[in-house]
């Protein structure tokens, strides 16, 4: 055999075990289910294009996958994760997550101050965020405070969010400050609103009741979050989103790392990739996920149906983590003594 057919042989081999390394590169995320094939299209397939390796998604709701993150907590099976910025709180208390180095996303410095470190302790990145206010008839009633809601003559017409649900918390905090509270124990809000359980129609547990709700005229109003507002816009009905004196409420999605994974530059790589202002501008055409990169820019049409905006960013109070893990367990005590009774 020559020198030069040896060295063409090298070559190939070098090659073939290059390619096989690359497609042998995986990495594991945790995410929620929803709109997967709309990620698949503008997040997983570009990216794996580019990285030249293999994105597996598991999905299920955030119980789940933190429970799975807990029992392979010695030997991880995902390299990220998103979830609520409450449940990356959790994981990062049970040890489950590593710290962020920043210093290696790109975007991070393109994100709106409250994306950057949502919980304060540098393991969680804001990916979407979204704002929760009330959605009511303007023909029916008017609505310029929280408090608004439990007035005598809307009271009746209301759904509000079960205290079980992500809407339920920020919703009864807004309350509490409409009526002068701004304490965590929410004790105030829920004995206002426990005052009115009779008269108020329902209190929901998935937002997409709402709208039919709202068909029928069965009810007016309802807080909801942002996500849920475009089915609303297709209804033949006088609505609005309101803009209480108190401010909008809501919440965020985060990225975490998780703690021990061997792919950890990989996870950093596609979390870059995703907050990027090319990735974030097409979820958002998508009305897939509200934008967190702040040099996003999408049309008066997209934007009515999502949260966006610099103002708007600076205007939502976002309950702290660490507030709604405290107290989870005193609000669902008061809540069923003085609301489900």
């Amino acid at each position: 055999m020559t020198l030069k057919t040896l060295l063409c042989a090298a070559t190939a081999l070098t090659l073939s075990a290059g390619f096989a390394q690359a497609q042998d590169k995986t990495l594991t995320i945790s995410a929620y289910a929803f709109a997967q094939d709309e990620f698949s299209e503008i997040l997983y397939k570009p990216f794996e294009a580019k990285c030249g390796c293999k994105v597996v998604v598991e999905t299920g709701n955030s119980v789940e996958r933190l429970a799975k993150m807990e029992a392979n907590k010695d030997n991880p099976v995902i390299d990220m994760a998103v979830m609520s910025m409450a449940d990356a709180l959790a994981a990062s208390r049970s040890g489950l997550t590593d710290k962020i180095d920043t210093s290696k996303l790109t975007n991070y410095g393109k994100l709106y101050d409250i994306a950057k470190d949502p919980n304060g302790d540098g393991m969680s990145v804001g990916y979407t965020f979204y704002a929760t206010s009330i959605v009511y008839r303007t023909d029916k009633m008017k609505i310029e405070s929280w408090a608004d809601l439990l007035k005598d003559d809307i009271a009746p017409h209301i759904a509000f969010p079960n205290i079980t649900t992500n809407q339920g918390a920020p919703a009864l905090y807004m309350v509490g400050k409409a009526l002068g509270s701004d304490s965590a124990d929410l004790q105030v809000p829920i004995e206002a609103v426990g005052k009115k359980a009779s008269e108020i129609v329902t209190f929901y547990v998935k937002s997409s009741q709402l709208v039919q709700l709202m068909q029928q005229e069965e009810i007016w109003a309802a807080p909801i979050g942002r996500f849920s507002w475009a089915p609303f816009t297709k209804l033949d009905l006088p609505l609005a989103w309101a803009t209480p004196k108190e401010g909008q409420t809501g919440g965020m999605n985060v990225m975490v790392v998780t703690k021990g994974s061997k792919n950890r530059d990989l996870a950093l790589e596609f979390m870059d990739y995703w907050l990027s202002t090319e990735v974030q501008t097409k979820l958002a055409n998508a009305l897939v996920d509200s934008p967190a990169n702040s040099e996003v820019e999408v049309s008066e049409e997209v934007a009515n149906n999502i949260t966006y905006g610099a103002e708007t960013a600076k205007t939502l109070t976002l309950l702290p983590s660490a507030v709604s893990l405290d107290n989870r367990d005193t609000w669902l005590a008061e809540w069923n003594a003085k609301v489900s009774q």
